[in-house]
């Protein structure tokens, strides 16, 4: 369906897009459980076991099946289609939930056990996001008004983080963290089932065949997907550095567990603001360009604010760093689908997501031992360095661009319609679309730029 309209669509009008209000709010609701999961079985693991170490491993093979495991997930829903592939992890996720609840709810059970039914259940986390995100592709042909999509499907997610830990909070207040997985679980189950059911999702078709992720009848090798990967995985490590950075700047100066919570939340609260302002504006500079110049912000704010007198200053210095979060992924995503040929956008969106899952488990690591050696202003130094070494490693560009069979796809984009009218360029390894799609801007994929009108700073996210 085409928005398109002379004036700049508002984020309403991402909503009014037939059947994309069904599809999005479940897909939130699904979506939930990753808010709600971790954290319940956490604590709940806890619990039965008393033992923060084996707690830690359990989280730590649960998170390592979900990350890592994602883009191979995604690949069979590009493959066999949502319904197919969804349902059935859904119910295996949901169904393995409930089984590490059941094994959890009394102290004493067997830490083997908790970390192998962890790991299965990490296993079969259905990627919704990155679904969401191939059908918003699908169902948006305005550049302008996908772009908006895309903010306002990443300025929501960000809210789901900060929601999933106050509704777990609720629940153990007046029953087992047990109960809170359980929750996890229904939320999953549900909002898949009716996700899939959407007619938004059942318009997405299977690519009905194998592909190889490097080569024959498609493939995602090449350096236009290498762009947003590098700088997504840089940003996860960054900011999670910055998570335990917040911690021991607050101990250092004698302040308690809830001043980190206001210093965190406002980094949210930037990401927030930033991605709603990201999405509204009618950009003239392309995405490729944008990427790094967002990523050198972020590393840029983050440096400063090791010279931060007090957790007020830091409080700010976090909201001004999480200003150029939800623009940079944001971006990431929109350049990995431009990249992606037909029958691996999900994948590509995965692997972004993945990216920045990988960077944030090596980024709490490395600020753990950083913190125990350097000055904590250094340390801040060094995070927000990443982020810019990132940036500077994603602007190097091939000389040569890669042929379009390297893509498997035709010299010439096949005409089916404005949706993948751009797909034939996506190809080109490390660049933009060529000037006649930056100017027309097909899609509203990445890159953005060369919109009609001037880039406005307002309009009317995540």
């Amino acid at each position: 369906m085409s928005a398109s309209s002379a004036r700049r669509p508002s984020y309403a009008a991402v909503l009014s897009v037939p059947h994309a209000r069904r599809a999005f709010v479940s897909a939130l609701v699904g979506r939930l459980s990753y808010g709600v999961a971790p954290i319940a079985v956490m604590l709940a693991v806890t619990r039965a076991t008393g033992s923060y170490a084996v707690a830690g491993v359990v989280m730590a093979l649960f998170g390592a099946t979900v990350v890592f495991l994602s883009p191979y997930r995604a690949a069979l829903v590009d493959r066999h289609g949502p319904r197919r592939a969804l349902i059935p992890m859904s119910l295996l996720h949901s169904g393995l939930l409930c089984a590490l609840a059941a094994v959890s709810w009394r102290p004493g059970a067997p830490a083997v056990v908790l970390g192998a039914v962890a790991a299965a259940t990490g296993a079969c986390a259905p990627p919704l996001g990155p679904t969401m995100r191939s059908v918003w592709g699908r169902l948006v042909d305005d550049r302008r008004l996908l772009q908006r999509a895309y903010s306002l499907d990443g300025v929501a997610e960000e809210l789901l983080y900060v929601t999933g830990p106050l509704l777990v909070g609720v629940v153990i207040g007046v029953a087992s963290p047990a109960v809170g997985v359980v929750l996890g679980a229904l939320l999953m189950a549900g909002g898949t089932l009716v996700f899939v059911g959407s007619p938004a999702v059942a318009a997405v078709p299977p690519s009905g065949r194998a592909k190889s992720l490097s080569g024959g009848g498609g493939s995602l090798r090449g350096r236009g997907l290498l762009q947003p990967v590098v700088v997504a995985a840089g940003m996860g490590l960054a900011l999670s550095a910055v998570d335990l950075l917040v911690v021991a700047f607050a101990a250092e100066r004698g302040r308690g567990d809830d001043t980190v919570a206001w210093v965190l939340a406002a980094l949210s609260a930037g990401s927030a603001v930033g991605g709603l302002a990201n999405g509204a504006v009618d950009w003239r500079v392309a995405a490729r360009v944008r990427l790094p110049l967002l990523a050198t912000g972020l590393g840029a704010t983050l440096c400063l604010a090791g010279l931060a007198p007090g957790i007020g200053a830091l409080a700010v210095a976090a909201a001004c760093a999480g200003f150029f979060v939800a623009p940079a992924l944001t971006t990431a995503y929109l350049i990995a689908d431009e990249a992606a040929p037909e029958g691996f956008r999900t994948q590509a969106g995965a692997w972004v997501n993945t990216a920045v899952n990988a960077g944030s488990s090596t980024g709490a690591a490395t600020a753990g031992l950083l913190v125990e050696r350097l000055p904590l202003g250094v340390c801040f130094v060094v995070a927000g360095g990443v982020a810019l070494g990132a940036a500077g490693v994603s602007v190097f560009r091939p000389r040569r661009p890669y042929p379009s069979h390297h893509w498997g796809l035709r010299p010439q984009a096949p005409a089916v319609g404005p949706e993948r009218a751009s797909s034939s360029n996506a190809g080109r390894a490390g660049r933009s679309a060529p000037p006649a799609f930056e100017e027309r801007g097909s899609r509203g994929r990445s890159p953005l730029g060369g919109v009609e009108g001037a880039a406005a700073p307002g309009g009317g996210n995540g």
